[in-house]
């Protein structure tokens, strides 16, 4: 029998990535305040995102993950929301006109505000200050380093501002206002890729003025603001999600309430997102995270890089869902382009024979990052599709399937209308000169919209390509694996490898 559970049996563990606050008693007012706060999200999104994961898990809806590193305060405007909304949007479309499956949605968004580091301290100049934790924990400033209660409280309201704005646009006709149509491909220096690009913008538009005119869609014939119903293109559900990293604050937004299908049976709810996961530095069996984990009733996704071993992989499984039920667990793996072939094979057998249900989504991201020869932390385009395919092709090989994928990307652009320069190489073929010309984040490099595109036509040209037969998964020759054969993925290939 499991030990008894509570939202603050964690604190009896061993606990990593931990915040030390000079002044316990404010921190305490704080979570007491939050405590009293109403929640960001309901039972009832959380057990329709339950049910949507399950689908995913059957390979009847493709998972799409995203959003920024980490969010900062200052980065909650309305333009930058609606940036990042949009591009999740226009990413999805692409892959469901690939893939023709249902893609669920959920963002890095409203709450992404804590990072974990590698070290508690770091060197600026000729100072050791405390490490920059995230807006909800200290200051970017190296003056502003001291870990401040105050800041969860002002994480709750910015969380919960953005939740707000989010809702306004979705409920208002903004997922019908991401056509294709609207998309510049100018940036695209490649002739064939272009060619490539513009094949399959022509093939969704032509799609989406076909549903219009046969009357599929005759719920938006009028514009939302003159009495126009959303129509089904402008309905979508979209779900919040972040790290669950600093557990004070989780716990006090843990609450215990009705589950939707059984008004009589209770359980605990994490209400300040959807979706949480666990990262890679705070898997630890025996810790305090996956004790906290093992015990809401959310979604929750687990992240796993090279240092997991296959047995701890299952045991880990074991502690967060011992009934297996579905819909409860993605496995967002992070392993590297040159590591992956050595660990997700293991990764994979493991699982299957534990019997367990899990989502397995790919995260190329973390595994990829570099230092530019000036001195920025960057990722190279060509890397992280070179994971994504290689994801492809070794779940295809070991009888599994991708269920979906995991980025960092955003859709802002500066006054001028220039996107952000963090990432090498894509379409655009941003070189490592051009680095500075935008480089905007704080924590880690992400996609821009021009990139994050690339990666959205390449996967939806490689399961077209898979519906229609022609992919590797039903010719089974070519060992290079699923989409090699894509002119897309050659194209790309052609700048250059890069690992």
């Amino acid at each position: 029998m499991p030990d008894p559970w509570s939202p603050d049996s964690w604190k009896e563990k061993p606990i990593a990535q931990d915040v030390s606050y000079p002044d316990q008693e404010h921190l305490s007012k704080v979570l007491s305040k939050l405590e009293t706060l109403p929640p960001l999200v309901t039972p009832s999104e959380i057990e329709r995102l339950r049910y949507q994961l399950g689908l995913v898990q059957r390979n009847e809806a493709f998972l799409l993950h995203a959003g920024d590193c980490a969010e900062s305060f200052d980065a909650c405007t309305h333009e930058n929301i609606s940036s990042k909304i949009g591009l999740i949007l226009s990413f999805s479309l692409v892959l469901i006109w690939g893939a023709r499956l249902p893609v669920v949605r959920i963002g890095r968004i409203a709450g992404q505000y804590a990072k974990p580091r590698s070290s508690s301290y770091e060197k600026i100049g000729e100072r050791e200050v405390l490490s920059f934790r995230g807006d909800n924990v200290n200051g970017l400033d190296p003056n502003d380093r001291t870990p401040d209660p105050e800041r969860l409280l002002r994480a709750y309201f910015h969380s919960t501002t953005t939740l707000n704005y989010l809702r306004s646009l979705l409920t208002s006709g903004f997922a019908s206002l991401h056509h294709p149509r609207d998309w510049s491909l100018e940036h695209v220096r490649s002739p064939a890729l272009r060619r490539e690009f513009e094949t399959i913008v022509d093939g969704l538009s032509d799609a989406l003025d076909f549903s219009r005119t046969i009357g599929a869609d005759a719920g938006a014939a009028h514009a939302y603001e003159q009495g126009g119903g959303r129509g089904t293109l402008g309905e979508v559900d979209f779900y919040t999600s972040h790290e669950g990293l600093m557990l004070a604050y989780e716990a006090a937004l843990t609450r215990e309430l009705p589950v939707p299908s059984s008004p009589r049976r209770k359980a605990f709810y994490n209400t300040g997102a959807h979706f949480l996961w666990i990262g890679d530095r705070t898997r630890q069996l025996t810790g305090a995270h996956v004790e906290y984990f093992r015990g809401i009733r959310n979604p929750i996704g687990i992240k796993v890089g090279p240092s997991m071993q296959a047995e701890e992989l299952v045991r880990v499984l074991d502690v967060v869902n011992p009934d297996k039920e579905s819909g409860r667990v993605t496995l967002i793996t992070r392993y590297g382009a040159r590591m992956i072939d050595d660990h997700l094979p293991s990764h994979i057998r493991a699982v299957k024979e534990s019997g367990h249900p899990v989502a397995w989504i790919c995260d190329p991201m973390h595994g990829n990052t570099q230092t530019s020869t000036t001195g920025l932390k960057t990722r190279h385009f060509n890397n992280i599709i070179s994971e994504l395919t290689a994801s492809l092709h070794i779940h295809t090989t070991c009888g599994s399937r991708l269920g979906g994928v995991s980025l960092e990307f955003t859709g802002e652009l500066n006054e001028e209308g220039y996107s952000v320069t963090e990432c090498l190489g894509g379409s655009m073929e941003l070189s490592e000169e051009e680095l500075g010309l935008r480089y905007q984040s704080f924590c880690d490099p992400r996609l821009n919209f021009e990139q994050s595109l690339d990666i959205a036509f390449l996967m939806s040209n490689h399961f077209k390509e898979e519906r229609r037969g022609c992919g590797r998964a039903q010719r089974g020759g070519d060992t290079a694996g699923p989409g090699t054969s894509d002119g897309l993925y050659q194209e790309f290939k052609s700048q250059g490898p890069k690992v």
